[in-house]
């Protein structure tokens, strides 16, 4: 029996080891990836999203699944509210949704638009007696009643954003001091290089709007964006290039620092050149940070939440879950569920693992059973998921 289970462990770490590009915790060091073009490009995306009836995801032993709002207009991004509200970004709809469950029955019993008739709302962020929404053009701020969720006014324009192009989202989050609020910008197309510097990065500027600047760059599209409790740092769930091959390069996680560089357009994963850009920028290349975690190829990371609640067990507290909403460019399909990275001390540690999986019923096949993309941890301390193929939040509870 010991000797077998040796052979099975040995087996699978030379498996491991011979997929490239796998996800893992780089530690700072440049990981072995394939070479560009090693694989043919691939148009792979699925053609259907929507689930059987009666459909849940998969989740490991002592968790539970159930569907927390249903019937959503294309569900976006997820933010818990001081009150417990979950606001959500309901893009379909151009607005933005409140969910409630008063009685905590695992199912939204009340729910109402907070603010509608909005360009493409994605993001959303909490300060002070403020509401504020990333638009596709813009961020905006609503006054409002933290007791109640309700709106006390229209919304106010306080900042320009560069639009069009591919990637429409805007993220917002703060500070833990409030002082600093962040807005991350994706780029607008796969690696032509940005007529506007604002695109592809991650912008800083005061909780009014005034004093933006480039807080870092090269980040092809940073579409998860949030804050390290404990530590305040600035952290980014990046969507990387395509049509390079099947697993490259790798999509990924990491810590964003002022005035740091990426890579995008011109390398990816720190100095990995890419050989389709012209002209190429060999200082900007030499300088190019490598990531914290590597995701995995094309699985489309989005929203990410750091789990501060006490419902799961200990070894989940201080990490993060992350949201992927799958692949286009990549034969099989990779991503289509919730990934957690364990984070030590405020720092990735261990390597990411699937936690909510089961919606890719066949990866060759043409349909798969949704898509991930926001992820909040509500005031009980469970897991919010939602997802825009079904049209649902998922509601992920614990208890053994």
């Amino acid at each position: 029996m010991e000797v077998r289970m040796v052979r099975n462990i040995f087996l699978a770490a030379i498996l491991f080891a011979a997929l490239p590009a796998a996800a893992q915790v780089t530690h700072g060091k440049k990981p072995e990836l394939p070479a560009p073009f090693a694989t043919k490009s691939v148009g792979n995306g699925p053609s259907d999203t929507k689930p059987p009836a009666g459909f849940l995801p998969t989740v490991p032993t002592g968790f539970h699944v159930s569907v927390f709002a249903k019937d959503l207009k294309r569900p976006r991004f997820l933010a818990t509210a001081p009150n417990g509200d979950i606001f959500l970004a309901e893009t379909g709809a151009s607005q933005i949704t409140i969910l409630r469950d008063p009685q905590g029955t695992g199912g939204v019993q009340q729910s109402e638009v907070f603010a509608g008739s909005l360009n493409r709302p994605f993001g959303i962020a909490f300060h002070d007696d403020y509401v504020y929404v990333g638009n596709t053009n813009e961020v905006v701020r609503f006054r409002y009643d933290q007791k109640t969720s309700k709106r006390l006014g229209d919304a106010e324009h306080i900042l320009d954003l560069p639009s069009g192009g591919g990637h429409f989202t805007r993220t917002v989050a703060f500070s833990p001091d409030g002082k600093r609020l962040y807005v991350s910008i994706g780029s607008d197309g796969n690696i032509e290089i940005q007529k506007d510097p604002r695109r592809a990065a991650v912008l800083v500027a005061d909780p009014d709007g005034k004093n933006s600047r480039i807080y870092a760059s090269g980040l092809r599209n940073a579409v998860g964006l949030a804050v390290e409790p404990n530590t305040g740092e600035v952290w980014a769930a990046v969507n990387e290039r395509d049509e390079l091959g099947d697993n490259l390069p790798p999509d990924y996680l990491t810590s964003v620092k002022d005035g740091a560089f990426y890579g995008w357009p011109y390398s990816y994963i720190g100095s990995n050149v890419d050989p389709r850009v012209k002209p190429q920028k060999p200082e900007l290349v030499a300088k190019a940070v490598i990531p914290d975690v590597l995701l995995g190829a094309h699985v489309a990371p989005l929203q990410f939440a750091f789990y501060t609640g006490k419902q799961f067990p200990e070894s989940y507290r201080g990490g993060v879950f992350v949201a992927e909403h799958g692949s286009w460019n990549r034969s099989p399909r990779a991503g289509y569920e919730v990934a957690f990275v364990g984070f030590k001390e405020g720092q990735a540690a261990v390597d990411p693992a699937p936690f909510l999986t089961g919606l890719v019923p066949d990866p060759k096949g043409e349909n798969v059973n949704g898509r991930p993309v926001g992820v909040a941890v509500a005031q009980d301390g469970s897991l919010l998921v939602s997802d825009d193929g079904a049209g649902v939040v998922y509601r992920v509870s614990y208890k053994p």
